[in-house]
């Protein structure tokens, strides 16, 4: 099965790879490796924004990661010219946390993106990671940025 059936089948509906809000590109491709930038927590009706420890849940904000997730497959159709089954793996994921400085549970906010990819995935979402805590752009809750090899 395709990794867009998959995700068919799990009703996840890949939107359009959001446009850079600055002077950057979306992705960059190296060779076998794609590098795309990191993708704000935005759902379908618009900015998740929120700071850990400070009112928003873990569950929220692993929600918003799963939505930084998504961008970011969205990120790779676009840059494989629409086709999403030339992604071979997940190589690595940089997540940003908007929290408080005593919050440590950053790690669970990521997972959101992390449990996404690998059930989407399967194997070729297994990933390495960072999860950290930061200011994050327009108050969003999540920031993930990823890299992939892909074919």
């Amino acid at each position: 099965m395709s990794f867009t059936e998959t995700l068919a089948r799990m009703g996840v509906t890949l939107p359009d790879a959001p446009a850079p809000a600055a002077n950057y590109v979306p992705a960059i491709r190296a060779g076998d490796l794609l590098f795309v930038s990191g993708q704000i927590s935005s759902g379908p009706d618009g900015l998740i924004k929120g700071r850990l420890g400070d009112g928003m849940s873990i569950e929220d904000g692993a929600a918003a990661a799963r939505h930084c997730a998504i961008s970011l497959l969205a990120q790779v159709r676009t840059a494989m010219d629409g086709d999403l089954d030339r992604l071979q793996q997940v190589v690595k994921l940089t997540g940003f946390v908007n929290c408080t400085p005593d919050f440590t549970d950053q790690p669970k906010v990521i997972n959101g993106a992390s449990d996404f990819l690998v059930e989407a995935l399967g194997e070729s979402g297994r990933h390495s990671r960072s999860a950290v805590g930061a200011v994050l752009p327009f108050g969003v809750a999540v920031e993930i940025e990823g890299i992939f090899r892909v074919r």
